[in-house]
């Protein structure tokens, strides 16, 4: 089936009458997934959204519970609340494999976070491939390729004024079904693009077990400012803070984004912080996206969406650290050398 660009706004309409769609959009100086309605112009002409859509299914600031205090009586109230259905529509290949990351970490090993599994199974998610991936975009070196999406419920693939629609889920089968109006019989050649930029992954996560003391991660401190930009432009990072917010007898419990490269972040009571220097922060940004998430979950943290690359105000640059790291000598090497 063939979805021709020339009705996609009388689909999104569709839709929208019926669940809240999310499409890459202009918001106030940047771009990012925003509610479709009146007023909003899709660009999917974007390779990315400078803001990744991870807010939609773990917000940059959500209230877990609230209480409050009558004279000796407390009350307590989870926040939580079941999601109505809702449609990302229009993601790049690389978001989605970060949906896939998020998932472990919420979803897995034990535990299930459930306010983020209510909006992860309320979700449905349509994905665009990227005809022209950009020149930071390295997805098919580390996580997935500008032309697939396996965890897609539906894929669109590129076909210049059309794009070749593919139900890959049960969910993406119903919405394709309710969509039949706006779709035509017909073939189209999809775009198979690949990415120019490319990062040799397959030795880094073993090497960097040997590389915790490395003058690498000196070196990018030197660099790197500790903005915190990398983290809260990724799709990945998930890092988040426990506050509250007290007034008088009532108040309430919230997480909010956070970064390992803030300093406050791993803050002790009593003074101590495990790493206070901009050296070991640097080093455990980059030992979890490439190694420590890979020995837990089988898979690479990063995605290669290049998002960070594009705006770090240090030109701190992950593929030219990854090829460092995966040109560098094995630790017992380099010790059998120094021995010789």
């Amino acid at each position: 089936m063939l979805l021709k660009k020339a009705n996609v706004g009388a689909l999104l309409d569709a839709i929208a009458a019926n669940e809240r769609v999310f499409v890459p959009a202009d918001d106030r100086g940047t771009s990012r997934f925003v509610a479709y309605e009146e007023g909003v112009a899709p660009r999917f002409d974007l390779i990315n959204t400078k803001l990744p859509p991870k807010d939609l299914l773990f917000p940059a600031t959500e209230t877990l519970y609230r209480w409050s205090r009558d004279g000796a009586d407390l009350s307590i109230d989870s926040a939580f609340s079941e999601s109505d259905p809702f449609c990302v529509f229009g993601l790049r290949p690389c978001d989605m494999a970060s949906v896939d990351r998020l998932d472990a970490v919420f979803l897995t090993k034990g535990y299930v976070d459930e306010f983020y599994q209510a909006k992860r199974e309320a979700a449905t998610f349509v994905v665009a491939t990227c005809a022209h991936p950009g020149r930071e975009c390295f997805c098919d070196s580390i996580a997935t390729s500008p032309h697939e999406a396996p965890a897609a419920d539906v894929l669109l693939e590129d076909a210049g004024d059309a794009w070749v629609v593919t139900p890959q889920t049960e969910k993406g089968t119903a919405a394709v079904a309710a969509w039949a109006p706006y779709l035509e019989e017909g073939d189209a050649e999809p775009v198979k693009a690949t990415c120019a930029l490319k990062v040799d992954m397959a030795t880094v996560p073993e090497k960097l077990k040997g590389m915790f003391d490395d003058p690498i991660w000196s070196d990018i401190g030197d660099q790197c400012l500790t903005c915190g930009t990398c983290t809260f432009v990724c799709p990945t990072c998930y890092c988040f803070n426990i506050d509250q917010d007290v007034r008088e007898d009532e108040g309430k419990r919230f997480r909010c984004w956070d970064s390992c490269m803030f300093t406050d972040y791993t803050a002790m009571a009593g003074g101590h912080n495990p790493r206070a220097s901009k050296e070991s922060r640097v080093r455990q940004r980059f030992m979890h996206k490439l190694s420590y998430f890979n020995d837990r979950y089988d898979m690479n943290l990063c995605v290669g969406c290049g998002r960070c690359m594009r705006d770090c105000p240090a030109a701190v640059d992950i593929s030219l650290i990854i090829d460092r790291i995966a040109a560098s000598e094995p630790a017992q090497e380099k010790e059998a050398m120094a021995h010789a």
